[in-house]
């Protein structure tokens, strides 16, 4: 895994073997960090990672110099990895939470101008994130919301759906915040 652009451009990063993740591909980050580049100002936005197993998106914003970062994840290892990694490469504006992500999104109330989640492919729930970002409103105006997901799935449906994007086998659906 390395970290495509920012301050740690090219920087390796070696998640430990056991971490039961599916990271994403550097083809597939490249091509998303190239669309997001012509829509936000990094040094600008809050930026919510939920299911960040080993941190790869959630590096690539830090190395952006985002405001601030918070990635989640329900395992503790994943989210220990991320801590120890911000600490080695001083991200101040990077933190990991341990937390089940669909409880997190009840209780958090803070908003956010970009929130990225890659859920596992297989996760039945994945149709229920969208939803639960907007009824609880976690975006700021004009806030984008990422997921990641196989191709079986299509959001084309959501009120606040507006893009996909395919790189491999790697889809990602854009919705905003209006």
């Amino acid at each position: 895994m390395r970290i495509i652009s920012g301050k740690y451009r090219a920087k390796k990063i070696k998640p430990p073997q056991e971490l039961p993740v599916r990271p994403t591909t550097d083809f597939a980050k490249e091509s998303l960090f190239n669309i997001l580049s012509n829509r936000v100002d990094f040094k600008e936005i809050e930026v919510l990672d939920l299911f960040a197993g080993t941190g790869n998106i959630s590096f690539e914003f830090a190395s952006r110099d985002c405001k601030s970062i918070r990635s989640v994840d329900i395992n503790f290892k994943c989210i220990d990895f991320i801590n120890k990694i911000a600490n080695e490469l001083m991200f101040e504006n990077l933190s990991g939470t341990q937390a089940n992500v669909f409880s997190f999104l009840k209780t958090i109330k803070k908003n956010y101008d970009l929130i990225f989640a890659d859920p596992p492919f297989d996760l039945p729930e994945i149709e229920l994130i969208p939803g639960m970002v907007f009824e609880n409103k976690l975006l700021n105006d004009y806030g984008i919301l990422i997921i990641e997901h196989s191709r079986t799935i299509n959001f084309e449906d959501h009120p606040n759906f507006y893009e996909h994007r395919k790189y491999g086998n790697v889809n990602f659906s854009f919705f905003q915040n209006s």
